[in-house]
């Protein structure tokens, strides 16, 4: 392997790396439903997985039909800018709906307290929650199977900019191996990121006391999700 390809892989990995970081939509929305929906790690690891490829999957393709076409790099620049745009608005209204929802769910959750008089004169009050007694399973399921492919969704419509700029070096040289090779190291580095991100949040997380919000929780991911959008579209 050349120097200068060594050079690119090495960026590809460490562009990759700090792309995932630095953008809080990577890893903040899966932190907050693994909380809210009680995922287990192994479940939330799945989703950050899948979402993860589909979103450098999306840009791999969007590069991939540019070389072949001769696009511009400012063409395809342009264009990741579009999709960036309808994924901040996407994870934005997300967000909303799930917000709203969540609230719901938090006022049907709200404990209050009964009295009872028993037969022999002993009177005595006890606290329940309607939703816990009298919710919707079939709701429920639905919304443990939307939401992934909801976010697998945005996640391939989220543009990586900075993969594109990567792609057309070796490209420009007619490697197509060297392309192979950098796609490969640039996804590798994403996804690893992604995981460490959530995995060491949702550790983090698992340790604060959260049962006194705990009804709140969806309608705290929803809030989440709303951030991370806005962050998006305001280009943070």
């Amino acid at each position: 392997m050349d120097h200068e390809l060594s050079l690119l892989l090495a960026t590809a990995g460490s562009v990759g790396l700090i792309h995932a970081l630095a953008g809080p939509d990577h890893y903040l929305p899966f932190i907050a439903l693994a909380k809210a929906r009680s995922w287990s790690m192994g479940k939330t690891a799945r989703v950050t997985l899948l979402c993860g490829a589909g979103h450098v999957l999306g840009s791999l393709v969007v590069g991939g039909l540019g070389i072949a076409l001769g696009w511009s790099l400012g063409g395809m620049e342009a264009l990741q800018a579009v999709r960036g745009d309808l994924a901040a608005w996407l994870l934005l209204g997300f967000g909303l709906a799930y917000t709203a929802w969540g609230v719901r769910q938090a006022m049907r959750d709200r404990p209050h307290r009964h009295w009872h008089t028993h037969p022999d004169g002993t009177v005595h009050e006890h606290t329940h929650v309607h939703r816990a007694e009298h919710g919707h399973p079939h709701e429920a399921a639905a919304g443990r199977r939307i939401t992934p492919w909801v976010l697998f969704l945005i996640l391939v419509l989220g543009p990586c900019e900075a993969l594109i700029p990567l792609l057309m070096v070796p490209a420009a040289q007619g490697s197509w191996s060297g392309v192979a090779l950098v796609a490969a190291v640039f996804a590798l580095a994403t996804l690893a990121a992604m995981l460490a991100a959530v995995a060491v949040g949702s550790l983090g997380l698992a340790r604060v006391d959260f049962q006194p919000a705990a009804r709140h929780a969806h309608a705290l991911a929803g809030l989440t999700m709303i951030a991370c959008g806005a962050a998006i579209w305001l280009g943070l």
